[in-house]
């Protein structure tokens, strides 16, 4: 994940899934208690374990891309 800071990828999944849904998906405080982008960056910052499962979730997401070319475009 060279590049892609957490605050994008914490930012990113919430948009994509919302808050309720990330809590679902990943049963932590930081997502199912008020939760917050800067919160959620504190907790991760300091927990290892769950800043991992998010960091999975954020690899494991299929994302659109935002290449308005197709594949075989040669420009």
């Amino acid at each position: 994940m060279h590049g892609v800071t957490l605050k994008m990828v914490v930012t990113r999944l919430e948009e994509k899934y919302g808050w309720e849904e990330l809590g679902r998906r990943i049963n932590i405080k930081c997502f199912t208690n008020d939760p917050s982008v800067a919160s959620s960056l504190k907790f991760l910052r300091r927990t290892p374990w769950a800043r991992e499962k998010v960091e999975t979730l954020y690899r494991q997401t299929e994302w659109k891309t935002n290449n308005v070319w197709p594949a075989d475009w040669q420009g």
